[in-house]
């Protein structure tokens, strides 16, 4: 599943979309668990089929599910930067009205520079309207508004987008896909995490069986890495920060990649001439994640292991 490019379903598609005719789901997002049900995201979908023409003849057509979500984060946040940005166009309009025939705008010619540069900077070109002409004294004059039109088929699409998806609806109905979609950046960030803590390098390999074996060890540690950041996470819950993974100590939420750093200079110095296995001054964070995790790092050690 993916969501779907302005190439495959365009603004008129979006705008012609009514909440009427969706299904509110019961997805929360993770930034909204704490609040209060009234002051959560709402989401609503509703789905229909989407044909892909094959690039071929001799291909077949491509039947997919398209599932239209309205979000009403996504809606307050995009009605809040239309806001904004027309504000601050405003004032710029503001601006070069009042210095029209100064130093800075002496002909209609800078004037027209002037408004296409505010048209592009604050990206509202599509809603500008414009007039520059003359006075009887040659100086340039201005009358500009903003296209309501243009305004409200802008405002038809806020809040709504499209995904497509090939899973059958067996499978996944439309609220699933919705919850398989806002789950995929969890997958995503594991991606961050093997190209970034793990540093996994590309390698060149002679036969299908190493690339398999080096995938699976990769796996392998990606899962570990996984593991041992969601039983932090689980063993402070309810908290979702803790202190000691940032030199500061501000709280932080715990990552694999934190985790790990907090525990690169601790010490295991084995048995040796009756001394147990311990570790050499570990500090206060080592400790309590030690205690999260529920390990002893000398536990599989024996008092019989001595140095060579």
């Amino acid at each position: 599943m993916a969501p779907a490019a302005k190439a495959w379903v365009n603004a008129a598609t979006l705008a012609a979309q009514r909440i009427d005719d969706t299904v509110e789901t019961d997805y929360v997002a993770q930034r909204d668990i704490d609040k209060a049900p009234q002051a959560r995201g709402r989401y609503h979908v509703r789905e229909d089929t989407m044909v892909v023409a094959a690039k071929t003849k001799t291909e077949p057509a491509l039947t997919l599910r398209r599932v239209f979500v309205w979000s009403s984060a996504r809606a307050g946040a995009a009605a809040h930067a239309r806001t904004k940005k027309l504000d601050r166009a405003t004032d710029d309009l503001g601006r070069l009205q009042r210095g029209l025939g100064s130093r800075h705008y002496p002909t209609p010619a800078t004037v027209t520079a002037r408004l296409a540069k505010i048209g592009q900077d604050r990206r509202v070109g599509a809603y500008l309207r414009s007039t520059v002409g003359t006075d009887d004294q040659g100086k340039p004059t201005l009358t500009w508004h903003y296209d309501q039109a243009a305004l409200d088929a802008d405002a038809a699409t806020v809040g709504w987008y499209a995904l497509l998806t090939n899973l059958p609806p067996a499978d996944a109905d439309t609220a699933e896909v919705l919850r398989r979609y806002k789950g995929q950046e969890v997958v995503e960030r594991r991606y961050g995490d093997f190209k970034g803590p793990l540093a996994v390098a590309p390698m060149f390999l002679h036969n299908n069986r190493r690339i398999a074996a080096l995938i699976t060890i990769i796996c392998l540690a990606l899962l570990i890495f996984s593991l041992i950041e969601r039983a932090v996470r689980r063993a402070i819950a309810p908290d979702t920060t803790m202190l000691g993974l940032y030199p500061e100590r501000r709280p932080a939420r715990p990552t694999g990649r934190m985790i790990l750093a907090a525990l690169v200079t601790m010490r295991l110095i084995p048995a040796s001439r009756g001394t147990p296995p311990h570790v050499p001054r570990p500090n206060t964070t080592q400790l309590r994640l030690h205690q999260l995790l529920d390990v002893d790092p000398t536990a599989h050690l024996t008092a019989q292991e001595t140095d060579p």
